[in-house]
């Protein structure tokens, strides 16, 4: 499994659009403007695209804005700031989801 994500493909993303370039075209289009400045800065946004990654468990996403958010001035504390708000909500989603479990478990009258 070590090989089967390959560094070379994240430099090749683009290249996923070869096949249908129209819709490549437009979502590589909105991607772009997405991460542009707006009402949060492309750096936070990156933060966010960071966590999101790890949330995802994305490796070619880790890289990626691993390097980005710090390319973007994030520093490792906010970085790992980020990385553990993914994993908050990631764990409390899981959590929350115990609730179907106890009404089970209620209804089964144990």
């Amino acid at each position: 499994m070590s090989d089967y994500y390959k560094s070379e493909h994240l430099a090749n993303f683009a290249k996923i659009a070869d096949g249908q370039k129209e819709l490549g075209q437009a979502f590589f289009s909105y991607y772009g403007k997405v991460f542009e400045d707006g009402a949060l800065t492309a750096r936070e946004k990156s933060l966010i695209a960071l966590a999101v990654a790890h949330a995802v468990q994305c490796p070619y996403c880790i890289d990626a804005y691993s390097k980005d958010a710090q390319e973007k001035g994030a520093d490792f504390e906010q970085m790992t700031e980020a990385l553990h708000v993914a994993v908050a909500i990631r764990g409390g989603a899981s959590l929350v989801h115990g609730m179907q479990m106890k009404m089970h478990v209620e209804e089964s009258g144990m």
